[in-house]
C-alpha cells in the first residue's frame, strides 16, 4: 500500500514503499513502550529489540511523519549549540564525550546503513560557509580547533577561490568542508529503521496517539482506542509530545522550517551548482540550507515560519531565498513546497533525561537530529538497560524554560529571531 501524502513533500513522493501499520486498538504487553516513530523513537526501538526487548512504538500519524520526514537530510557532527557553548555547560572533559557521541552518531548511521541495507541516497561531504568576516573568522578558529582539541581531522578550511569552484555562488567568502559529515534521503533512512526494528520483534501502531501515562513500576500508557502496559516508557515525540508529558513543554519552543525542490536539473547542470555534492549550510541565525538530491534536483531551505506551512507561501518565499544564492536558477521550476516544526531548547543543546526512574526522554535537537538523535536512540537504549553512563553526561545539561509562560513565549520568541535576523545582517 501507498503511503499518503504530505503537504508537497518531495520526500514523501520519493519514499520507498511502506506498509500501513494498524491503529492500536485493545490492550498489549511490553517491557518498553516508544512515543513516536521518528529518527529518535525508531532508534530507541531499534537498538532495544536487538537486545531481546518486547518493544511496543506509537506514532500519531506515520512513521516519519514530523521533523524526521521533513527536514533538510543533513548529517552533521556536533550538536546545533556550538562546542564553546557545551563547554560552558558542561567543561571542557564532559564537552568533549559529547563531541565524541556526535562524530559516533555518524559512524552508526554507516553501520545501519549497512546492516539493515538501507537504500537512503547518503552522499559524504559538508561545506559551512561564511558570509560575515567574523563568521570567516569563527571557520578559521574551527577549523584548528576541532583537529588539535577534538581529535577531528576530517575538517579543513576552504579559501575563497577553492570555494568558489565548488560553489557556483558568490554570496559566501569561505568554507568548512566535513568529510565525514552528508546527507541522505531522511524519509527513507527513518522508514529503514522502522523496518529494521520490526525485524528484530518491535511492534509499530500508527493513527495511535499516546494521550497519557500513569507512571509506577508499571506504567500505562492510554491511546485513543486502547492501552498499553510496560515497565519502561522512552517519550520520543519531540515537537509533537505536547500534553502527553507536561513537564518537558516549557524546556522547546516549537518553530517552523521551509523547503522547496527544484524540476530535475540534470547531472551536469547540478554539478555545476554544487561541484562537490556536499550538503550546504550557511552561518547565520536564520539560516539557508541546501543540497542536491540522488535524482539532481535542487533541495533548498531556510526561513522560519510562525503562520503556518501554506505551500504556494513556501514557494515564494524560498524562491526568493534560493535565487540570492543561485540566480542561474530563475528559469528551474518548482515541483515541491513543504514545511514542518522542529523543537529547539533555549541553549539549543539537546534536552535527554528521565522524568521517574522508568521514564525516559529525548528532545530538543535544534536541527540537528539526523546523525544525533539516532545515536540518542542508542544511548537511551544502554540507560535503560543500566549502562547510563554516556546518557547522563547529556542529561546533566541544565535547561531553563522558555520565558512567558503559555501566552507569551511564542510572541517573546518571534521578537528574539526579529533580533537575530537583525544580526545577521550586520
Amino acid at each position: 500500500m501507498t503511503r499518503r501524502q504530505l503537504n508537497g513533500s518531495y520526500y514523501e513522493a520519493s519514499a520507498h514503499a511502506a506498509p500501513r501499520r494498524p491503529r492500536l486498538s485493545g490492550s498489549v504487553q511490553c517491557d518498553v513502550c516508544v512515543v513516536g516513530g521518528g529518527i529518535a523513537g525508531c532508534s530507541t526501538a531499534l537498538h532495544l529489540a536487538e537486545n531481546g526487548y518486547r518493544v511496543v512504538l506509537l506514532e500519531e500519524h506515520h512513521v516519519g511523519w514530523g521533523a524526521s520526514g521533513r527536514s533538510g537530510g543533513q548529517a552533521l557532527a556536533g550538536t546545533a549549540a556550538s562546542q564553546v557553548d557545551i563547554e560552558h555547560l558542561l567543561g571542557r572533559q564532559a564537552a568533549r564525550r559529547v563531541w565524541d557521541v556526535s562524530v559516533e552518531g555518524l559512524t552508526l548511521i554507516h553501520a545501519l546503513i549497512e546492516r539493515y541495507r538501507i537504500a537512503c541516497d547518503w552522499v559524504s561531504g559538508h561545506m559551512q560557509v561564511a558570509i560575515k568576516p567574523r563568521q570567516d573568522d569563527e571557520l578559521r578558529e574551527l577549523a584548528r580547533v576541532l583537529p588539535e582539541q577534538y581529535d577531528y581531522a576530517h575538517v579543513r578550511y576552504v579559501a575563497a577561490e577553492e570555494l568558489h569552484a565548488l560553489l557556483a555562488t558568490r554570496r559566501y567568502r569561505s568554507a568548512l568542508y566535513d568529510s565525514n559529515s552528508g546527507h541522505l534521503h531522511p524519509l527513507n533512512y527513518t522508514l529503514g529503521l522502522a523496518a529494521a526494528a520490526e525485524s528484530h520483534g518491535a511492534q509499530i501502531f500508527e493513527d495511535t496517539r499516546a494521550v497519557e501515562f500513569t507512571e509506577g513500576a508499571s506504567i500505562e500508557v492510554r491511546t485513543p482506542a486502547g492501552t498499553v502496559r510496560c515497565r519502561y516508557l522512552a517519550l520520543c515525540g519531540n515537537a509533537w509530545l505536547g500534553a502527553t508529558a507536561p513537564p518537558l513543554i516549557a524546556k522547546i519552543m516549537t518553530v517552523g522550517t521551509c523547503l522547496v525542490a527544484t524540476e530535475p536539473l540534470g547531472a551536469q547542470r547540478a554539478r555545476q551548482l554544487i561541484a562537490n555534492d556536499a550538503a550546504v549550510a550557511d552561518m547565520n541565525w536564520v539560516l539557508d540550507y541546501f543540497r542536491l538530491s540522488a535524482d539532481h534536483r535542487m533541495l533548498f531551505g531556510g526561513r522560519v515560519t510562525y503562520s503556518g506551512f501554506d505551500p504556494a507561501r513556501i514557494a515564494a518565499t524560498t524562491r526568493r531565498r534560493m535565487l540570492r544564492v543561485f540566480p542561474q536558477l530563475e528559469a528551474a521550476r518548482l515541483e515541491y513546497a513543504w514545511g514542518g516544526y522542529l523543537d529547539i531548547t533555549f541553549s539549543r543543546a539537546p534536552h535527554f533525561g528521565r522524568l521517574s526512574a522508568n521514564v525516559f526522554f529525548l528532545q530538543g535537537f535544534s536541527g540537528h537530529g539526523i546523525a544525533l538523535a539516532g545515536i540518542a536512540g542508542k544511548l537511551l537504549a544502554e540507560a535503560l538497560r543500566g549502562q547510563a553512563e554516556r546518557f547522563d553526561v547529556f542529561a546533566r545539561i541544565t535547561h531553563r524554560d522558555f520565558p512567558g509562560g503559555p501566552l507569551l513565549r511564542r510572541p517573546a520568541l518571534v521578537l528574539a529571531m526579529l533580533y537575530y535576523r537583525l544580526r545577521d545582517l550586520l
